[in-house]
């Protein structure tokens, strides 16, 4: 990852030179020339260092420095000014100064200060995330399941993790958990100190979803008032999850297969290359080799992105996987809702490993949260399921046509909106996805009626 150093400094010639030398020491370098600007773009850049002079013609420098803190605790701060003012400097320590330099400066003696900021600011990265790795079991383990299936998942994830693949495609059915491998991907990869970020592509419009992924420059647009900095960038050394990758349109495509053949990309309305190294792992629950087939999807793009490939099994194809979820939803829900489910019973079991389970995991979690919210324990009894798991009646069984995936889905829905009474914000909880990724099914579905009936 690049890292970046921020120069607040009014004197214009003093950040030129700074950036000159900076870049050349392989730094990312912005410049402000005062305080309003600097905490904006501080905001935008999330710099590892800032050098900050004290003295600005719209705000005191221990003000700046104060919100810069604020902003962000690992940013190191390294105040300048042309005074040798000593309580000024310790004034600057106690505020959360990194240190304190004196104009006129030693050229190497400022890249040195400001190379200890950098690894101080890198530190405490680390171990902020050590922390939060420890107080958390890492996504791998929350991958649950001893059906073979799983374990060549699980075997598939760590070799990824561990090579330097920089692609990543994971197929499968809606609700299979591709996020939940994407993030473990990450988290056991030498990327984990770095970001993950992840875009679904399906809920944005063509120019806005490049705008996501690459920034733009200030004046790009109408209303672009500033830079603003895509996922891409953001995402400087970890991993980015492009889900629902097969919506993307076909200039999205190009411009995406340019960026992974050359790891470069300008921002919107922008003219220069710019460089990062990140893994992107993508994923759709479309078969893209009939999006292909059908002029949907670019086949170059496919190949770049499918470097590896997981696919993740269904719900329905992992055997004994469905009651280790049950009892471990259970028992998360029990503590988070404050309520008491210790078992399934034997009743539920059956009914449990009978249904063929269309919405996957993603279903199955839903199913269980609204038993232990609705239900009295502390035995999950077959009465507290929903009448279609309760029945018996399993959908690898049903008499009738064979539905297509996406029928199956959107009888999913539709039910859950039923149970809800129609409130979309309680159904969109319950199928586990936003409020406006329900809105556009729930559209997708109409559009579909609509041109059957024509």
């Amino acid at each position: 990852m690049i890292p970046t150093v921020l120069v607040v400094d009014d004197e214009p010639s003093i950040g030129r030179s700074l950036e000159r030398v900076l870049t050349d020491r392989g730094y990312r370098v912005a410049v402000a020339h005062n305080g309003r600007d600097g905490l904006q773009r501080a905001e935008t850049l999330r710099p590892q260092v800032v050098l900050l002079d004290h003295n600005l013609p719209d705000a005191d420098g221990l003000e700046v420095l104060g919100g810069l803190l604020a902003m962000d605790p690992r940013v190191r701060v390294v105040v300048i000014t042309a005074y040798g003012d000593t309580a000024l400097a310790v004034r600057s320590i106690k505020g959360g100064a990194f240190d304190f330099l004196t104009k006129p400066y030693e050229l190497e003696h400022l890249i040195h200060t400001v190379e200890a900021a950098r690894r101080d600011s890198e530190a405490q990265l680390r171990l902020s995330l050590y922390r939060l790795r420890e107080d958390r079991s890492g996504a791998a383990q929350r991958i649950i399941g001893e059906s073979p299936a799983v374990l060549r998942v699980l075997e598939m994830v760590e070799k990824v993790a561990r090579s330097d693949a920089t692609s990543v495609l994971l197929s499968g059915e809606s609700g299979t958990g591709k996020e939940l491998v994407a993030r473990a991907i990450h988290d056991l990869s030498e990327r984990a100190p770095a970001p993950f970020m992840d875009l679904n592509c399906s809920t944005f419009s063509d120019s806005l979803l490049e705008n996501e992924l690459f920034g733009h420059e200030k004046g790009a647009y109408t209303d672009a008032a500033g830079t603003k900095l895509g996922l891409v960038e953001l995402t400087d050394g970890g991993t980015l999850f492009l889900d629902e990758v097969a919506d993307m349109s076909e200039v999205t495509q190009a411009k995406l297969l340019r960026f992974l053949d050359s790891r470069k990309f300008k921002r919107v309305g922008g003219t220069r290359d710019l460089d990062v190294d990140i893994r992107i792992v993508a994923a759709s629950n479309k078969h893209i080799p009939d999006e292909i087939e059908g002029g949907r999807f670019r086949e170059d793009l496919y190949y770049r992105l499918k470097v590896v490939s997981i696919h993740l099994p269904p719900l329905r194809e992992r055997g004994d996987d469905v009651l280790l979820l049950a009892q471990h939803f259970l028992e998360h829900f029990s503590g988070r809702l404050k309520r008491r489910f210790d078992r399934v019973s034997p009743e539920a079991a059956r009914a449990l490993t009978r249904y063929a389970w269309p919405g996957n995991v993603r279903e199955l979690r839903n199913v269980i949260e609204r038993a232990v919210l609705l239900e009295e324990g502390p035995v999950l009894e077959v009465r507290h399921l929903a009448q279609e798991i309760a029945s018996g009646q399993s959908r690898k069984n049903v008499e009738g046509p064979v539905l297509t995936l996406q029928e199956v889905q959107d009888q999913h829905v539709l039910r859950v909106l039923e149970h809800t009474a129609d409130n979309k914000s309680q159904a969109a909880r319950l199928l586990g996805i936003s409020r406006q990724s329900l809105l556009d099914r729930l559209r997708r579905l109409e559009n579909r009626v609509a041109g059957s009936a024509d």
